[in-house]
Parts: structure tokens; sequence; C-alpha cells
């Protein structure tokens, strides 16, 4: 094959976000070159050097299309020929309603993706400072773990600080070391999801007393400190289990423990207290991780507490939970809408440094970052996605939302965002509509039928946007 004469797209970052901008530009036939740390130098999170690896969670969360705003965004990206989501929905594992992936599966197929593409270049090297100016197109997509080198150069070129916030990885456990005389298997509501059955949870179930015990154990255990960032707020998608139950006794119960939904099998006729859920974690389902159990409980502490579960007195960790620090910048003021930096034209971010959260959410302005780019090359205007779509609509969250704090003026409320329907513009007068026959329609059935409806748009929106590209 005949080496491109076309100027290659630097991609700086291998993972989620800067692996599916790497994709996206390539597949547009524009050269790309990868530059990626990990194999030089690694991360405290971080295991392996595959390419978009998962630290934390192996969920990709719901893959509802119809009325939840992450299986909207899965569904969009599917539809703009996403890398991560080919890749995910290949190494797929039972989640009940949810999209999980075998992590090492997924990072593998991923990377052998990328490697074996003819317009890809993986270079292992760190990136100290900002990109070279004689690089022309870069997309900065270091993720959370931006190395401290580059991350002082963004702030200096920008004027303006990097927030921070702490995230927490929960534990996974062997399965043979469960005792499944006292868990049992089933989603919630019985809910089949992708390659699912109905019975893809590990439940362990809680009485009064023995909660009780637990939350007392989870306050009073030993946990990391971090001084040099005290004040950094937590992200409250991703909170400590011992900061949610600080929160209140009763928080555990209604988050993550909730025992909705769930029928003790071996004990059908008594209604658990509380549930701890566990998810698998890999294909083989040999490893299973703790549902909602980020912490950051020193090591032993972990084990002495974990161990009060029925049902996990004998349990072995394969990994137990820790805590890493986030960084992101201020994308609102910083970034125009095609997340150029408007201090210096052709550097891009992309992924969760630019203010977004979770994977699917970091991949998309990763797959968007790379057809901007992408359009840039060829001399075309960067086409963006109309705000009804999920992709838009977080988009225009990072480059358009929330700047100004009126309480405390100065202070940027800008904060890492999930997708949700808040994103999203709202429906034109008159489009919810009173189904025929039906005497009461408000609540939760007018909120469902407005999810559906916001959902259908997107994906017709988005259609029409990739047509038009």
């Amino acid at each position: 094959m005949m080496k491109s004469t076309v100027s290659p797209i630097h991609v700086v970052g291998g993972g989620l976000a800067g692996s599916e901008a790497a994709w996206q530009a390539a597949q547009a036939g524009v050269p790309v070159v990868l530059h990626e740390m990990r194999g030089v130098r690694g991360t405290d999170a971080h295991k392996t050097d595959g390419l978009a690896e998962l630290v934390c969670s192996n969920s990709f969360r719901s893959d509802d299309a119809t009325a939840n705003a992450v299986g909207v965004i899965h569904a969009e990206m599917r539809l703009a020929g996403s890398l991560i989501m080919t890749c995910a929905d290949k190494h797929q594992v039972p989640a009940g309603g949810a999209l999980a992936v075998d992590r090492d599966g997924f990072s593998e197929a991923v990377s052998d993706a990328i490697e074996a593409h003819p317009l890809i270049t993986v270079v292992r090297e760190e990136i100290t400072g900002l990109p070279p100016k004689d690089w022309d197109l870069t997309i900065v997509a270091t993720g959370p773990l931006t190395s401290p080198d580059l991350a002082e150069a963004i702030r200096a070129e920008t004027g303006a600080d990097a927030l921070a916030f702490f995230d927490a990885i929960a534990p996974i456990i062997h399965r043979e070391s469960l005792d499944m005389d006292i868990c049992w298997y089933q989603s919630r509501y019985d809910k089949v999801g992708p390659g699912g059955t109905g019975k893809d949870y590990i439940n362990c179930p809680m009485d009064e007393a023995q909660y009780n015990a637990f939350i007392d154990a989870l306050i009073a255990g030993d946990t990391v400190g971090f001084k040099e960032w005290e004040g950094t707020p937590y992200f409250d998608g991703c909170l400590p289990i011992e900061v949610m139950a600080e929160r209140g006794r009763e928080t555990l119960r209604h988050g993550p423990m909730k025992p909705m939904g769930l029928t003790n099998a071996h004990n059908p006729t008594v209604k658990p207290y509380a549930v701890v859920q566990l998810r698998q974690d890999n294909a083989l389902g040999t490893l299973y991780n703790m549902v909602g159990f980020q912490t950051k409980l020193r090591y032993g502490a972990q084990s002495d507490v974990f161990r009060m579960i029925p049902g996990l007195e004998n349990a072995e960790f394969a990994r137990l939970g820790g805590l890493h620090r986030n960084t992101y910048i201020n994308s609102p003021v910083l970034l125009d809408p095609s997340l150029t930096l408007k201090s210096r034209p052709g550097l891009r971010f992309a992924g969760q440094i630019t203010g977004c959260e979770g994977y699917v959410e970091s991949a998309s302005i990763g797959l968007l970052a790379g057809r901007f780019a992408a359009a840039e090359r060829k001399g075309q205007m960067p086409s963006l996605p109309p705000e009804t779509t999920a992709m838009g609509s977080l988009l225009n969250h990072i480059t358009g939302g929330h700047i100004v704090n009126d309480e405390e003026p100065g202070k940027r409320s800008f904060q890492p965002m999930n997708i949700n329907f808040g994103l999203f513009p709202d429906l034109a007068p008159g489009s919810i509509v009173k189904p025929e026959g039906v005497k009461r329609f408000r609540g939760k059935d007018k909120t469902i039928m407005k999810r559906q409806l916001v959902a259908a748009r997107a994906l017709a929106d988005c259609k029409a946007w990739l047509a038009r590209e």
C-alpha cells in the first residue's frame, strides 16, 4: 500500500476517547499517529498496557435506546460506526438491562483493531508538554489521569487551573469463593438485557441487624487519606461506598443496596432488608464485581468489612477497590463548539478531560473529535450533531454549559456530567398526547412517554445528520 501524502492527525492518549477518535479519523481516510504513554509509564489505576482499558466498572450501563439516555447514545454511536461499541457488543457479558463487557477481551479487541488499521500508527511515548505546533491538528484525549507534566502545560496554555475530583473503583471477587447457599442469581425485576437471561446478578441478602452492623463497620473503616487533595470534590456518580454511608444510615438501602425487584430464592417469603449485587466481570463468569461498591477503604479494612456481607464470608478478591484523582478542564470557557482550544487553533480535547463522565460519554466525545479533525484536515467545516441527539446534547453541555455561578461570582459551576435526558432540548409543545382510552395520564406514565419521544427524535435526527456528512 502506498504511503499517504496527507499530514497525519495526532491523538494523545489511547483510552476509550483517544482510540475512538483515532478510529473515526482513520475511517474517514486521514492518517493518524496515536501516542500512548502506557508501555513507557504507567498510572495509578491502569493494570495493563492495552488500549481502552477499563479501570473502573465493566458496565456501559443501560442499553435501552427507547427510554434511557445512555441507551440512546449507545445507539447513536453504533450508527456512527463506533469502534468502542463494536468491540463492546462482541465482548458483552450478561448484566440484566445493561451492556457490560469482559474487560480484557474488550481491550484486546480495541487494541487489535487499532494496530491493524493501515492508517493508524501507535507510538508508545509520554507527551510531557503541549503537542508541538508543527503537529498541526492534534486531539488531546489523556483522560482523567493526565500526567502531571502535561496537566501543567495545559494550565500554562489556558491560564486556568484544571479542576479535580476523586474517583473510586469497586472490588472484584472470584465467583468460586461465594456461598451460593446464601446468594442467588436474579436480575432486578427479572429484567432480560443484551445477552442476559434475567438472572444476571448474584445477590447477597441482609436483614436489618446485618445491615446496621455493616453500616457501622463501613463508617468506622480505615480509609486512605490524600491530604494534598483535601477539598477536592467527589463526582456524585461514583461516590465511595463509605462516603454514601456517612450521608445517612438509610442512604445505601435506597441506593446500590436497595432490595426492590428481588426475591430471595432460598427464602422467598422473607423480604431482604438490603441486597448487595455482584455483576459478572469477565466472559468466563469466574469474576464478579461489587455493584456500586467503589471505595477508598484501606485494603485490610476492605477484606474485613466486605466479608461481613452474607455469602461473602470467604470471598477471595481478585482486585480490591481503590481511589484515584481525576482532572478536567473548564471546557465551556476554553473550547469552541468543535472541541478546539480557543487559544490555539488545531488543538482539540476529547474524553473525560473535557468534563464528560462515563465510558460511553468519553468515547462519544472522542468520536466527535475524530470526525471534526478529519473534516478539518480535508478542508471541510466540521459538521456538529444536532442538539436534539444524545451526542449533540452532551457536546452542547461541554462547550456551552454552566459557566455562571451567581451565588459565588468568579467561581465556575461546570461539573462532570453523564448523559441524561435533562441535557436534551424540550419537545415541541403538544408533542405529549394522552393515549386514546386512557383516563388518567400523568406522573410516571407521562414521563415514560416523554423519554420515548425524546429518544425517537434523537435517533431520527442522528441518522439524518450522518446522512448529510
